[in-house]
């Protein structure tokens, strides 16, 4: 069987079962098996393939005909043109929080900005999961220091091997609830997290990938979707030096009401950038 003929066979397979994207996911998956870039396929179609690839690639299919998240399937996903594990520990990374890290790196260029007059940026990272955000922000900014932390031991497992592999240094990675931690720094130049901002009303309504795959205490707060902007705003007094900057991903709908909760804990200078859907994604503020 040859390269286009196992594509055409498993993207109608994936299309039955309802699968999203099936071409895109039957590609992707075999250009894993074979070791190449997904458009290098193209140049190989008349490649013939072993009865080993075969029946790695049906065991690939099959994963994804359950719903299974492709990059859960590979192990790998990318992020900001960096290459990071992943597995049912942690949340899959979305071109959102890309826009998060963007935010961040646009206002420490920024000349404007009190951030970039620190001799040394601390920087704190809550709910890092695989390390995303943490990793990205000590590659693009050498002077920082960041503290990442998350209450789950397997995701900070995870972070730290691709902290090691995107060879970062300047990281702390913390299994902790950071409203309860002592940290050793006395007070942080930036407070970032990606917090889950689901309500438990609309967990359900969400992607099968998402519900049945993805770690549900990363996706919502088993409540509203906004208990973490709550916590991390009143925590806030004592984790961010005067004149702090915050920076939150937000989901569709809470930017106001979000706003609103900074406004209460001391935060001003308050602004907000939306994703490429022209959706309310970023919220900004400065702490008084």
């Amino acid at each position: 069987m040859t390269v286009l003929e196992i594509l055409k066979l498993s993207t109608e397979y994936l299309e039955k079962k309802g699968i999203e994207s099936p071409r895109l996911s039957a590609e992707l998956l075999l250009a894993d098996i074979l070791k190449c870039k997904r458009l290098n396929l193209y140049l190989l179609f008349e490649r013939p393939l072993s009865e080993n690839e075969i029946n790695n690639y049906r065991d690939f299919i099959a994963r994804r005909g359950k719903y299974e998240p492709v990059q859960y399937i590979i192990g790998t996903t990318d992020f900001f043109g960096l290459q990071f594990k992943v597995n049912r520990s942690v949340l899959i990374p979305r071109p959102e929080t890309e826009i998060l890290v963007e935010t961040i790196l646009n206002d420490y260029y920024n000349p404007k900005k009190n951030l970039v007059a620190n001799s040394k940026i601390n920087i704190l990272d809550i709910g890092c999961g695989s390390g995303i955000i943490a990793i990205t922000l000590s590659k693009k900014i050498s002077n920082s220091k960041i503290t990442a932390v998350d209450i789950s031991e397997n995701a900070i497992k995870i972070a730290k091997e691709n902290a090691e592999a995107n060879e970062t240094l300047n990281i702390e990675f913390l299994t902790c609830d950071f409203s309860t931690y002592q940290f050793n720094e006395n007070r942080f130049d930036i407070i970032v997290s990606n917090p889950p901002y689901v309500s438990i009303d609309e967990f359900p309504t969400l992607q099968k990938e998402i519900i049945d795959y993805e770690p549900a205490h990363g996706v919502t707060d088993f409540y509203d979707g906004l208990s973490f902007y709550r916590l991390i705003a009143e925590h806030s007094n004592h984790l961010l030096n005067r004149n702090g900057m915050i920076y939150l991903e937000m989901g569709k709908g809470q930017s106001q009401i979000v706003k609103e909760i900074l406004e209460q804990n001391n935060f001003n200078n308050i602004y907000i950038v939306k994703d490429y859907q022209q959706i309310d994604r970023v919220i900004v503020g400065e702490y008084k």
